[in-house]
């Protein structure tokens, strides 16, 4: 098939199942003829043209003309009507001894527990694949159970999301503990699982997980229900990790006592970059004890979020004076909170200084009959900044603040891969 247009082929497959033909993946395959290695990028959340979506049928056709094909090494069918029946043609093209493909994008389809069982047990013997993105998709327990079993074996695969696929405590424990022995993960995501207990096992499991772990660099804890005891749990973990530069905390229930916790692992640790505290509630005194971490010598970090945390006038104005200190922190959000008159002027006069550049922060100052205001301004922490589509996901501890992943755009394109 090297000399032979894989769209052409692709009608022949079509025709042999007596399969309807996609002309978005039509679209996608005539551009699949260049050199380079290139993402098919074909996602059905596109709003700005009618997109005809994937189904299982479409996926056993794709899944055929991308066999032996070494052009296409990343698979992004995110957003779309994709099954349990669907993963099984993806999982034997996995399975190929020769498959070219490095990353695989599902998120939200339709792929339940069998369907993670299928995955799991096609990346017991795959050693190409670094990426798995799955967040969105009901695989609940027993699915996420057969992932957690996999990577016992799978020594290759960097990235994993799981994010909102109703995991229970179980298998949140169970990634805890395989991480504990993993050395290849290098980004994982499970926020918002099912939890219902309220002891916070979990946080437990994965502050002794980071004790020992010396490759995870990227951590997604997200809407975990975190309180300041689990929060208080996992620094104990982080204080003696020297791996992880990014921890996402975001939509939990934080107050200041928990983050007095992880200020105290900020003055020391020397790895951690980016961290994510939007939507808890650490208000004012929870602002000045990060200030204090933030303005301690030797603070590496370098993007802080802090939206909407109920922060007043004191908080913030402390987080601006700790910016004037430490040169390092390139990148802070504040929306969402109280942002009276002395904060705005002191945000002013951070941009209007340089020191905080307008496309790193979340707001815009605009003043008005002499008084000046903050209007929100669209833009957010980094996601996946340590994965498999950085320049160097692996080394890279410094990278540029306009290195960050594309969004999960929403219509279908060719995104070409770094090599590897």
């Amino acid at each position: 098939m090297a000399n032979e247009k894989v769209s052409e082929f692709y009608a022949a497959v079509c025709a042999e199942h007596q399969i309807k033909i996609n002309p978005d993946i039509v679209e996608m395959l005539e551009k699949t003829t260049v050199t380079e290695k290139v993402t098919l990028k074909l996602t059905g959340n596109n709003r700005l043209r009618r997109i005809q979506r994937l189904d299982d049928k479409d996926v056993l056709v794709l899944s055929k003309c991308l066999r032996n094909n070494k052009c296409v090494t990343g698979l992004d069918v995110g957003y779309n009507n994709i099954t349990d029946e669907g993963v099984v043609h993806l999982a034997d093209l996995l399975q190929e001894d020769d498959s070219a493909l490095l990353s695989l994008d599902l998120m939200f389809n339709n792929i339940q527990t069998d369907g993670a069982k299928v995955l799991a047990d096609s990346l017991q013997c795959n050693s190409t694949l670094l990426s798995l993105r799955l967040s969105g998709n009901k695989i609940e327990n027993r699915g996420a159970m057969h992932l957690a079993s996999m990577l016992q074996v799978n020594n290759t695969l960097k990235e994993l999301e799981l994010a909102a696929c109703d995991l229970a405590t179980q298998s949140v424990i169970a990634f805890a503990i395989v991480l504990k022995s993993n050395t290849t993960l290098r980004s994982v995501d499970i926020s918002r699982p099912l939890l219902f207990s309220h002891q916070e096992e979990w946080a437990v499991h994965f502050s002794e997980m980071l004790a020992v772990n010396s490759s995870l660099v990227e951590l997604h804890l997200g809407k975990m229900g975190m309180t300041d005891t689990g929060m208080e749990r996992l620094t104990e973990g982080l204080r003696l990790n020297r791996s992880l530069r990014y921890l996402d905390l975001r939509c939990n229930r934080v107050t200041r006592d928990g983050v007095r916790h992880l200020a105290e692992v900020l003055k020391r640790n020397q790895t951690l970059e980016i961290i994510d505290l939007s939507a808890n509630r650490i208000e004012d005194e929870g602002a000045r004890y990060l200030s204090e971490a933030v303005a301690w010598p030797g603070c590496v970090l370098r993007e802080l979020s802090v939206s909407s945390n109920n922060i007043r006038t004191d908080g913030l104005l402390s987080l601006s004076r700790a910016l004037k200190v430490n040169k390092s922190l390139s990148h802070i959000y504040i929306w969402g909170n109280h942002l009276e008159e002395p904060v705005c002027q002191a945000v002013r006069e951070l941009i209007a200084s340089g020191r905080l550049p307008p496309e790193q922060t979340d707001v815009s100052p605009y003043e008005v009959d002499g008084r000046v205001f903050l209007a929100e301004v669209f833009h957010s922490v980094r996601r996946h900044c340590y994965t498999t589509n950085s320049s160097d996901p692996l080394t890279d501890h410094a990278a540029s603040p306009d290195s960050a992943s594309p969004p999960h755009t929403e219509s279908h394109q060719l995104v070409p891969l770094q090599p590897c």
